[in-house]
């Protein structure tokens, strides 16, 4: 039995030697993924395209737009005279966020009530509106803070002006800068995995099929367990070689630090490893050309995406769906690899992620096993 996996090793490695491009494509793709994602998937907007129009003229409202234009969030395309200027930079998405200061801003403020400040943004971008308006309104706070407690100062005296209140002072944990590339590029590890892994295994498999060699390699002694066995661990250590690669330039080249124990995180990658093959395995099963592999492996693996948790919090989603995510290896895989990575936790934290994909490894793994061998008779 050993003998036939090994010489069924030996085949699938020498293909993989001889196939130059086939080493390409599980190295370059990676490396410039990961390079791309870490660079351009973050939380964070800068320079958000800003109209502004002021139409107090006071020394409070241009010193309030001052603070949009040395703020590195805000860049301002657009000094308006008019509302209609404003509300024709939001129509033409010349701007994607307006502020608007009305005439009685500063006489409002000087008699300490409430002094309306106007905001518009597009809202075909609501990711960016959203944020936007969250900056907007750190922005305006900040102000109307400080001008709060210089107001009293001038008019009640020093002692009277410190009157009681809320200072909250954020201290984040396991990312202090809350850098969103700390949060994405871990991720990308189990995203990319997932894809390679899950097309390398069916189009492995389906190619023997469709060039006729499958049933050449059956007639052999070997066994179907072999075969599968011979397929899927070639693709196994292929597995870990790329997250070990992704990996490596998210720690040398992004400074994502690595703070937990080595051990858990191959443990995890194994059972992850095993998931996505057995996946890749039962689409094997199904396909019977490379094309309907191409086609299902989209079908398959966006989703699997999208309910990972990976961009959209599971909690956001509907009920339905967030019962779904409970049959998502990625979904626990990112839990392991974002809590090795930056919160140095270990497995009596991560038990249960690494029992879920367990689970999920072996019924996948047993189905695809059955399937592939009634397909054969």
């Amino acid at each position: 039995m050993f003998g036939r996996i090994f010489h069924m090793l030996l085949k699938e490695f020498l293909e993989l030697r001889r196939d130059r491009w086939a080493r390409i494509r599980l190295t370059v793709p990676p490396i410039v993924q990961v390079l791309i994602f870490g660079y351009a998937a973050t939380f964070e907007v800068f320079d958000i395209s800003t109209a502004v129009l002021d139409l107090d003229q006071s020394q409070e409202s241009r010193e309030l737009i001052a603070r949009f234009v040395h703020s590195d969030r805000f860049r301002i395309v657009k000094v308006a005279q008019t509302q209609h200027e404003i509300d024709a930079a939001i129509s033409n998405s010349d701007a994607a966020v307006a502020v608007a200061i009305h005439a009685g801003f500063a006489a409002q403020l000087r008699k300490g009530a409430a002094a309306p400040v106007q905001v518009i943004v597009d809202g075909t971008n609501s990711n960016t509106a959203l944020i936007g308006l969250g900056y907007v309104n750190e922005i305006a706070s900040q102000y109307s803070r400080e001008y709060a407690a210089d107001f009293l100062q001038r008019t009640v005296g020093l002692q009277a002006a410190k009157t009681v209140q809320i200072s909250v002072e954020q201290r984040p944990q396991f990312n202090e800068d809350l850098n969103s590339r700390w949060f994405f590029v871990p991720g990308i590890i189990g995203t990319l995995t997932l894809v390679s892994m899950v097309s390398l295994t069916a189009f492995a498999i389906v190619r023997e099929r469709e060039v006729g060699t499958l049933e050449q390699i059956m007639v052999t002694p070997i066994r179907p367990v072999e075969f599968i066995l011979g397929k899927t661990i070639p693709s196994f250590v292929v597995g870990f070689l790329e997250v070990g690669l992704v990996a490596a330039v998210g720690i040398v080249w992004f400074d994502i630090p690595f703070v937990g124990n080595p051990f858990v995180m191959i443990l995890g990658t194994a059972l992850f490893l095993l998931s996505t093959v057995a996946l890749g395995l039962l689409m094997s099963t199904i396909c019977v050309t490379q094309q309907q592999a191409f086609a299902s492996n989209f079908f398959v693996v966006n989703p699997l995406f999208t309910l990972s948790g990976f961009s959209f919090p599971i909690a956001s989603m509907p009920p339905f769906l967030q019962w779904l995510t409970y049959v998502d290896p990625l979904r626990y895989f990112l839990v392991v690899v974002r809590g090795t990575f930056l919160k140095g936790v270990g497995i009596d934290v991560l038990w249960p992620d690494l029992l879920a994909m367990a689970i999920l490894a072996t019924a996948l793994l047993t189905t695809s096993i059955l399937r592939f061998q009634k397909s054969l008779d």
